[in-house]
């Protein structure tokens, strides 16, 4: 299988020709056996599951949650299929990827949320990306264009929920949505999709920041007039406390931003975000934050005698750290901080042994703690920003 994986070429594009290591370099063991792992995972996982019936997370029972079309998660373990065939080049990952992709082709009619860009973009998305598969093309459309319908420009924003108790809430999750709304503008010719991303991202660097950098969850507005009605949490242990994966999702979200539309405003965000959450002081050793930055260890206790870790914050942490390096002048801090997290997530404490934990890759990550939901779990979505990690490290790192 690591035979393959010397070949391949990544494709992911990347917002600079900014490189850490100019010349190819073997693949470090740990790399290596975490190839190994993820193809041996991911082929098995697709004997077991059905396509439209895609792994989620674990039940308390030990039983598989599974998703449907129409879960937010569902487009996770296709695109994880498709980064898992890019590092082994096995091609019945391909072949699989391909299969289970196709079974999504009903989101393209779904209108109720914002994450269409999880949904579609990272299935469908990949999908194309990889193959060039013009086929793919109208899904994606419809879903970029039902995506685009939820911005209200009186709120400068993509509603996130359509719950009836609250007003046009829009969550800082949406910030990872708004890659799919660029890349469609371009694809599609549709620059107003490109203005709603950037004003989206404006809107929520204005209203979900606190001055330290870190994110509100929810924010509230007024439909008519625009204005916050209130700053709330669905996830975090507090209204004012910093949920690891939304300070996750905002340093991705603004990283990404910089990358397409080149704003000084979204690369400052980036780095203050990273900032925050590289020293914050709650971290451990190994970086991989708790649920929440702000448990402090006294909440939930896991087995460590500390609150439970969200790997699945720390994997898209460390997307954001990659994409962040290749974006300053001082990128090798970012690196060096990814490459860590990366490092930790291939150990035994956090990779799954070949044929265990019901074929996803990582364990130890949190869904939604508040509501005793996917606690200390392997989840789709720590996955699939683990394998797109692993992958924008072999770029940066030229492995061969």
């Amino acid at each position: 299988m690591m035979k393959g994986f010397r070949t391949f070429i990544i494709t992911l594009a990347l917002s600079s020709s900014t490189t850490i290591y100019a010349q190819q370099t073997k693949a470090p063991s740990w790399f290596q056996h975490s190839v190994e792992v993820i193809g041996q995972q991911l082929n098995k996982a697709t004997q077991r599951y059905t396509p439209g019936q895609n792994p989620r997370s674990v039940n308390p029972d030990g039983s598989v949650r599974l998703a449907n079309y129409k879960d937010w998660t569902t487009g996770f373990f296709p695109g994880s299929l498709w980064y898992g065939y890019e590092l082994t080049q096995d091609s019945k990952l391909a072949s699989q990827a391909k299969r289970f992709t196709l079974a999504l082709d009903s989101i393209r009619y779904i209108t109720n949320t914002h994450d269409l860009g999880f949904m579609l973009y990272c299935s469908y998305g990949n999908a194309y990306r990889i193959t060039k598969d013009k086929s793919y093309l109208p899904v994606l459309e419809d879903g970029a264009k039902n995506l685009a319908a939820r911005f209200n420009p009186k709120v400068g924003a993509i509603r996130s929920w359509d719950f009836t108790w609250l007003h046009y809430p829009v969550i800082i999750d949406n910030m990872m949505n708004l890659e799919y709304l660029y890349w469609g503008a371009g694809q599609f010719h549709k620059p107003t999709y490109s203005s709603i991303a950037d004003t989206h991202a404006l809107t929520t660097l204005k209203n979900h920041y606190r001055p330290n950098h870190s994110s509100y969850h929810v924010v509230d507005y007024d439909a008519t007039t625009g204005h916050v009605i209130s700053k709330k949490t669905h996830q975090g242990l507090t209204d004012e406390s910093s949920w690891a994966r939304g300070q996750a999702w905002g340093l991705y979200g603004y990283a990404m931003c910089y990358r397409f539309s080149k704003k000084s405003e979204f690369l400052k965000q980036a780095e203050d975000i990273a900032a925050f959450i590289m020293n914050h002081p709650t971290l451990q050793v190994d970086k991989i934050p708790a649920w929440d930055l702000d448990v402090h260890n006294a909440y939930d206790l896991d087995e460590d005698g500390r609150a439970p870790r969200d790997a699945s914050a720390a994997a898209v942490i460390a997307c954001g750290l990659l994409e962040l390096s290749t974006e300053v002048k001082n990128g090798a801090k970012y690196f060096d901080y990814a490459e860590d997290l990366l490092k930790t997530l291939s150990s035994e404490k956090y990779l799954a042994k070949p044929g265990d934990n019901h074929f996803f890759l990582l364990k130890h990550s949190v869904g939604a703690f508040l509501y005793n939901s996917e606690i200390d779990t392997p989840l789709d979505y720590a996955d699939y920003y683990y394998l797109e990690a692993m992958k924008r490290y072999a770029e940066l790192k030229k492995l061969k």
